[in-house]
């Protein structure tokens, strides 16, 4: 087996990439809840089956506060309960987003969100699900792997 690349080796060897998408993140994060962003980038690494994205982004979940039962539960939003109006909606444009491939985006889903974030909220919501697919991209793809406190 290759030796996999990890996250600090990436970002010495390619920082503009790394420091890119920060200046997104940074562009659009004041406008939206620190927790609707956490949900975002960890229902959206759950898809994209990212171990490490998904264990970075529960832990920093965590810490900011959210509740370990909703985390648990995220994976089943449509169903569960505890998650908000606009959690649903973000989290079902992060869905269509991620799967953009598979289908076209609902036009429901898209008179939804814009309804409850206008304009602006789409683009900063857009661009939250492209900087955590464009991870999820890099940590599969160069096998990232989550270090775990057991190890």
């Amino acid at each position: 087996m290759q030796e996999r690349l990890s996250y600090p080796k990436f970002h010495r060897l390619q920082p503009a990439i790394a420091e890119g998408l920060g200046l997104i993140h940074e562009a659009v994060a004041t406008s939206l809840d620190p927790q609707l962003v956490h949900l975002i980038h960890y229902r959206v690494s759950q898809i994209n089956g990212c171990a490490f994205c998904q264990h970075m982004h529960a832990a920093e979940a965590r810490q900011d506060g959210e509740q370990q039962e909703r985390l648990d539960m995220l994976a089943d939003w449509h169903d569960a309960p505890g998650f908000s109006t606009r959690e649903r909606l973000a989290l079902a444009w992060a869905e269509a987003l991620t799967r953009i491939a598979d289908a076209p985006v609902d036009d429901e889903v898209y008179g939804s969100v814009k309804a409850e974030f206008g304009d602006k909220g789409m683009i900063d919501l857009t661009a939250e699900v492209l900087i955590i697919n464009s991870w999820n991209r890099i940590a599969i793809s160069n096998r990232f792997m989550p270090k775990l406190a057991a190890q």
